[in-house]
């Protein structure tokens, strides 16, 4: 049996403004050796049968409908056990591939074998041409002491299938499921930064993110998992280099809690000082 090159997987909840046009940027991709695989997780909506009406004139197209309410990262899991492509390239249902797109991302991953996960991020690049490989400490020391590198959602990503299984997949974590995933891969693998432009990731008020920073989740876990991450036995980070990367990190962390208590949000910032085992001290310290 032929298997597609890449699987596109596209979680729905709710998502019937813009899951046409998310459909339709895959039929018009210049690469059409995919299949897509629309996971519906119990919308109230028209979404699955928006899904349903292209899965009916394309053979490629396969829509899923979740028994019950799974969440985000755990939908993308269920997502990704009916693909059968070598590549995983996640597109959210409000979010649009453009027609070059795919075609990059798929053939940037063949350029470059030893990655197993392919980037297009729209930050500014000063040091080398794209594409390039970034080995686990080249990836980390971008991610920590420069510009960062992995803070970027599904949509702009691109996954070797094996890996993604290799390490288990998303871990479920609401929110910042998708960095625990990315550091996980850029711990043991390769990463390959590709040219920028080659999705539209739409940002409006009902998404996921919205949510994290408004609820100051992200602030929170996120430092959390980086502080974690650095003390990790076998990260690829000098002492000095992790000593510098943890300086910052404090230093982002205080502004950002100082921040919280300007906007008047005192007592959710001392929840999160508590929670993470960090004093006014260290906040003063961080600072200076």
């Amino acid at each position: 049996m032929n298997y597609p090159q890449v699987s596109i997987l596209t979680t729905v909840y709710n998502r019937e403004k813009y899951l046409a046009a998310c459909i339709e940027s895959v039929l018009d991709s210049s690469y059409q050796d995919w299949e897509m695989v629309i996971v519906d997780d119990q919308s109230k909506d028209e979404s699955v049968t928006i899904a349903q009406s292209y899965a009916a004139k394309d053979p490629r197209i396969r829509v899923y409908t979740n028994e019950q309410n799974l969440g985000d990262y755990p939908n993308r899991n269920k997502a990704a056990s009916y693909a059968t492509g070598k590549y995983l390239k996640y597109l959210d249902a409000d979010d649009m591939i453009y027609p070059h797109g795919l075609e990059i991302m798929v053939q940037t991953m063949a350029q470059f074998p030893e990655a197993a996960l392919g980037i297009s991020q729209e930050v500014a690049e000063d040091f080398k041409p794209f594409p390039f490989l970034m080995t686990p400490a080249e990836t980390f020391h971008r991610e920590f002491l420069q510009r960062g590198v992995l803070g970027l959602g599904p949509t702009a990503t691109i996954i070797r299938r094996h890996a993604f299984e290799a390490i288990g997949g998303f871990t479920g974590t609401r929110y910042i499921g998708d960095t625990e995933l990315w550091y996980k891969l850029a711990l043991k693998y390769s990463v390959v930064k590709m040219v920028p432009g080659l999705i539209f990731w739409r940002r409006h008020d009902d998404q996921e993110i919205t949510k994290g920073m408004e609820s100051f989740f992200y602030l929170e876990n996120s430092f959390k998992h980086a502080i974690k991450t650095l003390n990790l036995q076998d990260f690829p980070l000098s002492k000095e280099e992790r000593a510098l990367a943890m300086g910052k990190i404090y230093k982002r962390f205080s502004r950002n809690i100082l921040r919280m208590v300007a906007q008047g949000e005192l007592r959710k910032a001392l929840q999160i000082m508590e929670s993470v085992k960090f004093s006014w001290w260290q906040v003063l310290k961080a600072i200076k």
